[in-house]
């Protein structure tokens, strides 16, 4: 399979061109820092553009091209915390054989506890999820943990790559974002200041979960070294992880906590994981999970 058949840019444009036609966006100062980020191997591109708006307190994307090895996208747009709006997540890893994919609107409150949150953000998309779980079939374990941070409407999956899958793909991103941005509109803005404050709590914690837990970074620390891919991780890709809040990844996740006060990097520490789809066609959670 050409790989360079297989690129991302499309996505990206088309997701910036889109966000425009609803809103303005302005680029933050992280897109000079990362805008020309050189890989070590003199041939694989890294693309990073960063914007705000005025609902949106971060949209990024991460695109890194190897048309011989990989292509990778890596979008995603947090609102500001005057409103509880989900995540927009997409994060594609695509070899010539293989690719893995996660597509979703990340509730910022863990929706099998927060059946509000799930209501009001997911009810009137879960046809949409439906219609794409049925392309794109569950990629297999996925663990409790990450489970918190994911929506009904999740597409997890892996699929040999071809032009036809990459297609289809494209078709669940513009989907998505297209769902998501409606979402935008319509949102008003918080007045309760505690609860913009419990906002800015979770998506703190979202932001530490997911840069303690990417999967991403050790190809970024091979494309550029261990110093930059971290910078990339924390002032980048999860902005705000150093600034939005004072807690840490064990404050958050204490049962990760080793004897000597150390991360315990297990994927996993609680044992339970997801081998199939563990929503139904309604949203409710039904587990499906076996032992990890």
């Amino acid at each position: 399979m050409d790989l360079a058949a297989l690129s991302y840019q499309k996505f990206v444009q088309f997701a910036v061109q889109q966000t425009q036609l609803h809103t303005t966006l302005t680029p933050l100062p992280s897109q000079e820092k990362f805008k020309f980020v050189k890989a070590k191997d003199d041939k694989t591109i890294l693309n990073a553009l960063s914007f705000c708006a005025p609902k949106i307190r971060l949209l990024r994307s991460l695109t890194i091209e190897d048309s011989s090895a990989m292509q990778v996208l890596d979008y995603a747009v947090f609102s500001k915390p005057e409103y509880d709006l989900p995540i927009f997540c997409a994060n594609f890893f695509t070899t010539a054989t293989r690719s893995i994919v996660v597509l979703d609107l990340n509730p910022l409150y863990d929706v099998t506890i927060r059946r509000d949150y799930r209501e009001k953000y997911y009810k009137k998309l879960m046809p949409l999820g439906q219609k794409y779980a049925e392309l794109f079939p569950w990629g297999g374990k996925v663990t409790s943990e990450s489970m918190k941070f994911f929506s009904p409407i999740v597409l997890w999956t892996a699929f040999t790559s071809s032009q036809y899958k990459h297609d289809e793909l494209y078709s669940a991103f513009v989907d998505y974002y297209k769902a998501w941005l409606e979402l935008v509109d319509q949102a008003v803005e918080e007045k309760d200041t505690l609860q913009i404050l419990q906002n800015l709590e979770a998506q703190h914690k979202y932001l530490t979960w997911r840069s303690e837990k990417d999967p991403g970074y050790p190809i970024l620390k091979k494309l550029v070294g261990e110093s930059l891919s971290k910078d990339l991780v924390r002032h980048f890709l999860f902005e705000g992880v150093n600034t939005l809040g004072a807690k840490t990844f064990l404050d958050y996740f204490p049962e990760y906590r080793c004897e000597d006060g150390a991360i315990n990097h297990k994927r996993s520490v609680i044992g339970k994981s997801y081998e199939t789809r563990p929503w139904d066609a309604e949203g409710e959670f039904i587990g499906g999970g076996g032992p990890g």
